[in-house]
């Protein structure tokens, strides 16, 4: 059971994680937390307008949480604010109400978490750099004047 979660894939994304640290001058910086087991994930992000120029961030977290963090450093720059809060939406939705993963495109990947839909205990950490990244585009909203999007 558990092997399907912890497939080589994760272990992979979780072993080869890009932008790690953090910006010198980042717009925004936002962390996160599991309760449940004490996994982090702080990022910086910066913007220009609502695009994602540049991330960086620090993970301390399980296999999952590092995963999920992977395949969001390898694909947020370049990504606007609406679509990062839309996939926010559709992990949370994978998880917890059975909904697909994204099918084609950058983030198809998050595909290979999808086994942890199983496993209560582990969606708080696999959706830690998605709830600390929006955490970060409401920020910049604010900072800006502008009213930020539902999240």
């Amino acid at each position: 059971m558990l092997n399907e979660v912890y497939n080589r894939r994760i272990i992979e994304l979780a072993g080869t994680i890009p932008r790690i640290g953090r910006l010198p001058n980042p717009d925004a910086s936002a962390t996160a937390l599991s309760k449940l087991c004490g996994s982090t994930v702080t990022i910086d992000l910066k913007m220009d307008g609502d695009t994602v120029t540049d991330f960086a961030h620090e993970v301390k977290a399980c296999a999952l949480g590092q995963a999920s963090s992977s395949i969001m450093a390898r694909n947020i720059v370049g990504t606007k604010a609406s679509e990062l809060r839309a996939l926010r939406e559709i992990v949370r939705k994978m998880l917890k109400e059975n909904g697909a993963p994204p099918q084609t495109g950058k983030w198809a990947e998050i595909g290979v978490i999808e086994p942890v839909r199983d496993y209560k205990a582990r969606h708080a950490s696999t959706m830690l750099t998605f709830d600390a990244v929006v955490d970060a585009i409401v920020q910049i909203e604010k900072k800006r004047g502008a009213e930020p999007a539902a999240s």
